[in-house]
């Protein structure tokens, strides 16, 4: 093997942003753990001390938003799963700003919740859906300093939010490797790596 290319290949202890509230974390390609698998999360709250919270981003389950509201109308909406964590909580991340009330501004044009009954109207009225508005079952969360613990074992890459709609479409893996590609030139051996190690 060209050992340029196994650099490229196996190096993946990389600098990266610090985590911070609308931040992206990108798992790297060996995460065995189910809820995390080429997931990409988004986080919602991190403290000083290392305490965060985030929402997979990625990861869509077979339910869709009709069959856990009532209220909603529509039959089309997909729902994700955030996480192991809370999954009788329902989330909602969208770059809809002071249409629903109450939301709370994560990033750039990039809010988290606000009043349900304002966001029930605006899905039912027909409005577009795709890179405005996400929903998510559960989240991920992190105990005092265990974020950074995972960061200094390169468990997870860091990530900028460079556009929030984009971010709010795709899904599974293509929404993995295009966040990766965006991460720049030194985190492009991830890429080659396969989520089965044994299928090569």
């Amino acid at each position: 093997m060209n050992p340029n290319f196994s650099k490229l290949l196996f190096n993946i202890s990389i600098p990266h942003p610090k985590p911070a509230i609308g931040r992206l974390l990108v798992a790297e390609p060996f995460m065995h753990d189910e809820n995390f698998r080429h997931s990409v999360i988004c986080l919602v709250d991190y403290e000083e001390s290392g305490k965060a919270m985030g929402v997979v981003l990625n990861h869509r389950m077979n339910y869709t938003l009709d069959q856990l509201m009532e209220d909603v109308e529509r039959e089309d909406i997909e729902v994700y799963c955030g996480g192991p964590m809370s999954m009788d909580r329902l989330f909602f991340i969208h770059t809809l700003g002071d249409i629903i009330p109450g939301a709370r501004q994560i990033g750039e044009n990039l809010y988290i919740g606000g009043d349900f009954e304002a966001m029930t109207d605006y899905v039912n009225s027909g409005y577009p859906l795709e890179g405005k508005i996400r929903f998510f079952v559960g989240y991920s969360g992190w105990s005092d300093h265990q974020l950074d613990d995972e960061l200094e074992a390169n468990v997870w890459g860091v990530a900028l939010l460079s556009d929030a709609e984009e971010m709010l479409t795709r899904e599974d893996d293509s929404y993995w490797h295009r966040t990766v590609k965006g991460m720049g030139e030194a985190y492009r051996g991830w890429l080659f790596h396969p989520q089965n190690i044994h299928s090569n």
